[in-house]
């Protein structure tokens, strides 16, 4: 897999995929794993909490890490997007690109979108996929807590942001 040059907004790992561990690029996740939101289109998202231990089972092909600060490396393909705890994505223009690239993903490969409680930034990112799915942009908040988290998206302006997402 040949993997993009980082860009001046998005931090990428790209290592050891996990690959070598029997693992396709063609492979998602199964909907009993932890963590994993099934989008109308049938693709599967994981979301979790980085500050948890790595949940047993598959690893991700491609995450995309929602955090303030520059995460630690991981030994697959990832990329960053700096976002804040409890507010919203530094860039609308990135968070765009980088979301559209992991529902783009989704379909093919394992995505796992994350934030340090997995929650807030992660049900907001999940929520803008949700609109990328074809979710009215008024209902993917509630699709989001109805399927993944119930406390998924935590403050009015990540609500607002959602309502908002265009695809």
């Amino acid at each position: 897999m040949v993997t993009p040059p980082p860009r001046p907004w998005a931090w990428s790992h790209s290592g050891d995929s996990g690959y070598g561990e029997g693992v396709s690029e063609t492979e998602t996740w199964t909907r009993t794993d932890p963590g994993v939101l099934r989008l109308p289109s049938g693709r599967l998202v994981r979301g979790r909490a980085l500050r948890r231990p790595l949940p047993a089972g598959p690893t991700p092909a491609f995450a995309v890490h929602l955090l303030g600060k520059q995460p630690p490396e991981v030994p697959w393909e990832a990329r960053w997007l700096r976002w804040p705890d409890f507010w919203l994505p530094s860039s609308r223009s990135q968070a765009q690109a980088v979301l559209g690239e992991a529902w783009a993903r989704a379909g093919t490969e394992r995505v796992e979108i994350a934030c340090g409680g997995g929650r807030g930034r992660t049900g907001t990112a999940l929520a803008c996929l949700a609109v990328l799915d074809g979710v009215p942009a008024g209902q993917a908040v509630e699709f989001v807590r109805r399927h993944y988290d119930a406390h998924a998206v935590e403050t009015p302006w990540q609500r607002r942001y959602v309502h908002r997402f265009t695809p």
